[in-house]
């Protein structure tokens, strides 16, 4: 079958080149804001610190993966990636440990506010201590994902619709990596006492489940999608402390798909994504452009002023 052309194919092809661009873009915000759903269902706490954890991870992995070992008789650049990873997990695990252990057991009970200001500190020592191990260069992390772009349905659409490869692994990492999350939620132990925690502390305190060990699992859960977001942006945009604003761009994913629900932050990264790659293309230019920095914003107002809890977060309903 010839592919079809005219005027029409061209708008058709330039609009799914655009939702897929967004969709996969929209993946990635996802993942960041994976990692504030599941510290805030585990443990209340909205943990401004995620961004800094992306950025230090990402950081572990660059430096800790510089290092090739020589003569080995391999791919120096697979092995270096690996124990890159492994270095950069164990980092995080650690880090999760003493957040747990020397911030999260002394503010037990406290007010929201206070553990809030908590992570923010946080953040800013993470932040610092990053700058001080590792140094405050742009380094690059090298993943071996393809840079070159890629045409899809040649022989639907005329001259076929323009993929970014790295873009596209990406997405399918991300998307590797939640349906992982999901059966590990749904099908573990583990993850069964995770999901009693967020339900109910009380409750999961009295059936015995330690609600310390339960918080350092998900602060390390947290950590590790935290360093694949890094190693993922780190691939695209370089290594450098403007990587923690990420973390910012995941803030509307969670207040449109809902601060408690792990299938709202994928939905609310897909909306973000989608909204911003077709409000760039198609309002941008009546607009004058810059559309993209803020449009997540507005969007999150308005749901906030529409629907504060989100697409799939829990109504509270306080009785008087």
């Amino acid at each position: 079958m010839p592919p079809w052309g005219g005027p029409a194919a061209s708008l058709m092809g330039a609009f799914l080149e655009t939702l897929i661009g967004g969709l996969m873009t929209g993946m990635l915000y996802s993942l960041v804001a994976l990692g504030f759903v599941l510290i805030y269902k585990a443990s209340g706490v909205f943990n401004f610190a995620q961004g800094a954890m992306v950025l230090l991870a990402a950081l572990a992995m660059a430096r800790l993966s510089a290092w090739i070992p020589k003569g080995l008789g391999i791919d120096s650049k697979l092995i270096g990636n690996v124990l890159g990873f492994i270095g950069a997990a164990l980092l995080m695990i650690a880090v999760a440990w003493l957040i747990e252990r020397l911030c999260l057991s002394k503010l037990v009970n406290q007010e929201g506010i206070t553990l809030l200001m908590a992570t923010l500190g946080v953040s800013y020592f993470l932040d610092g201590a990053g700058q001080m191990v590792f140094g405050s260069d742009i380094y690059k992390i090298d993943l071996g994902m393809p840079k070159d772009p890629i045409f899809l349905f040649e022989k639907v659409f005329e001259g076929g619709i323009l993929v970014n490869e790295e873009d596209l692994y990406a997405a399918l990492i991300a998307a590797a990596l939640v349906a992982v999350l999901a059966l590990f939620f749904q099908k573990t132990s583990t993850g069964r006492a995770l999901r009693a925690v967020a339900d109910d502390h009380q409750a999961a305190q009295s059936i015995g489940i330690p609600l310390n060990r339960i918080w350092v699992i998900v602060w390390s859960v947290a950590g590790i999608v935290a360093l694949v977001a890094g190693m993922i942006w780190g691939s695209k945009l370089g290594v450098q402390f403007s990587l923690s604003l990420i973390a910012l761009k995941a803030l509307p994913v969670v207040i449109l798909g809902g601060l408690t629900s792990v299938p709202g932050a994928i939905i609310g990264g897909l909306l973000i994504g989608v909204g911003e790659k077709l409000s760039e293309i198609y309002i941008g230019p009546k607009l004058g452009g810059g559309i993209e920095i803020w449009f997540a914003y507005v969007m999150a107002l308005v749901f906030l002023l529409v629907r504060p809890q989100g697409l799939f977060g829990e109504k509270i309903i306080d009785r008087v």
